[in-house]
């Protein structure tokens, strides 16, 4: 079958489109025919080299995935062939005291495709059953295979972990990444008032319409906690949500007001930040990670989605055969939204950039 690997760690250029062996169902998967599979930063880290992380080569990249059950291994018995899935990227043992919980995410052996074993890159990828869903009906399999990763993890940082309620107001740094995009439609669900922020004028204008009911340009605001601050009325947000790290870790601390949270789920800018620690005991701050989320999670994600009808923020659709190009677009950070590849059977995996775009 075709699939979008690394022989070697490096940037973007590394990717090759090769033949790679079918995978097999083993007991307890299955194996999926993937139509479209969703780009993450994620890819980017797995291609340059994630310390402590070993790989059989040629390794397929890639986490997001929806598509058909075509294979089904000894027990699989809830699932069917022919079914339409979309793919949990979360793998974890199902055997630990976390798992247990149902806390799948806090597994000692927590991985994901694509990094702990092969991804989903390919025209077929084998998965556990547990980590297939049905693909909400209003969604293509494009828009599906946006939803995984970003979505999961926004919607666990927002109501498992900071538990956002109604009334209040989230400050979401760098409109534009899918986190930072689900986390603001999740919020605009929930009914919470959101902050964007972002140093592009047509960024921050989409992220309007999409609900966000302020917008900062960081790029002209010497001061965005304190801009923050002035939008509620010197109280403070109630959530700061962070993806990039270092470069707004501060500026979490600055906006949130007296009991706020803080809730973080990457580094894009940097793993190392100073944090004023008089301002979070005195303010009685949370400070929160979040990682993923459950199995349950994503079922409660999936409710929502198809029970509200919500559509991820699509950028573009690239086929498989230009992953590279893909990646090298999502390294420059020139997205508005997902940027997905669509795989076996997508019509607008066969469709050009320009008729996409």
């Amino acid at each position: 079958m075709k699939a979008a690997v690394i022989r070697e760690h490096g940037g973007p250029e590394t990717v090759r489109i090769e033949q790679v062996s079918e995978p097999e169902a083993k007991p307890g998967e299955v194996v999926v025919e993937v139509r479209a599979a969703a780009l993450n930063h994620l890819d980017l880290w797995v291609i340059e080299g994630r310390p402590g992380t070993k790989h059989t080569y040629p390794h397929v990249v890639g986490s997001d995935a929806a598509g058909v059950i075509a294979a089904m291994g000894p027990d699989v018995r809830d699932r069917s062939v022919g079914e339409e899935v979309v793919v949990n990227p979360g793998l974890s043992c199902g055997a630990c005291e976390f798992c247990a919980r149902g806390e799948q995410s806090e597994c000692v052996d927590f991985g994901l495709l694509g990094l702990s074993r092969p991804g989903t890159f390919a025209e077929r990828v084998a998965v556990p059953a547990g980590n297939v869903c049905p693909k909400p009906a209003h969604l293509s399999f494009e828009e599906a295979a946006a939803l995984p990763l970003a979505h999961l993890t926004a919607w666990r940082m927002l109501t498992t972990r900071a538990d956002l309620r109604p009334g209040e107001t989230v400050l979401i740094h760098g409109i534009g990444g899918g986190v930072a995009l689900a986390a603001l439609q999740i919020a605009s669900l929930l009914g919470a008032r959101a902050i964007a922020t972002s140093s592009s004028d047509e960024k921050l204008e989409q992220a309007a319409r999409l609900g966000a009911a302020h917008a900062i340009d960081y790029s002209r605001t010497k001061d965005v906690a304190a801009e923050a601050r002035r939008i509620t009325g010197g109280r403070g947000v109630d959530v700061a949500l962070d993806t990039a790290g270092a470069a707004t870790w501060p500026i979490d601390i600055a906006s949130v007001r007296r009991g706020g949270r803080v809730v973080i789920c990457g580094v894009t800018t940097g793993p190392t930040a100073e944090t004023d620690l008089r301002a979070v005991y005195w303010n009685q701050i949370s400070l929160m990670g979040s990682t993923m989320g459950s199995r349950e999670d994503f079922r409660s994600l999936l409710e929502t989605v198809s029970a509200t009808r919500l559509k991820p923020v699509m950028d573009r659709v690239f086929p498989l055969d230009q992953a590279r190009d893909a990646l090298e677009r999502m390294a420059k950070g020139e997205q508005m939204g997902k940027i997905v590849l669509g795989v076996s059977g997508s019509i607008r995996g066969r469709l050009s950039q320009e008729e996409i775009a």
